[in-house]
């Protein structure tokens, strides 16, 4: 007799997710009463509303580092906590290149972070039905 396959615990999008640190957000409110996964990132995507545009803006001849610096600093921490890991080494790296004034081969970077970004926040949108 075949035997039924078990499902995955997340969608396959969030696979570019790290299961263990969603699961320790979820550890914080386990019987998801408080919503706090569905808040956390609620609060993830109203942040790359803001965060994106501005990164934009400061991109190819209005290049402004500072700007570049605090966006990906911001995103960065906040990719970590929802278990975004190779996105937030992307940020951490692109962040340190902002700081030294590094701009040789930024912009490809940034590319590939938005492209980060852009699956994440599908992962994460596409879990919302999931929560508990």
């Amino acid at each position: 007799m075949p035997s039924t396959p078990t499902p995955d615990p997340l969608p396959p999008l969030a696979q570019c997710l790290d299961a263990q640190a969603l699961a320790r957000l979820q550890e914080l409110d386990p019987n998801g009463a408080n919503k706090l996964l569905e808040r956390v990132i609620a609060a993830y995507v109203k942040s790359l509303e803001r965060l994106l545009p501005e990164l934009a803006n400061a991109r190819g001849a209005n290049l402004d580092l500072n700007l570049v610096r605090h966006v990906t600093h911001t995103l960065k921490s906040s990719s970590a906590s929802l278990g975004a890991l190779a996105l937030a080494e992307r940020c951490a790296e692109i962040e340190t290149m902002a700081r030294s004034g590094q701009t040789d081969g930024l912009e490809p970077l940034l590319d590939g972070m938005l492209a980060q970004v852009i699956q994440v926040r599908q992962a994460l949108l596409s879990m919302l039905p999931h929560i508990p």
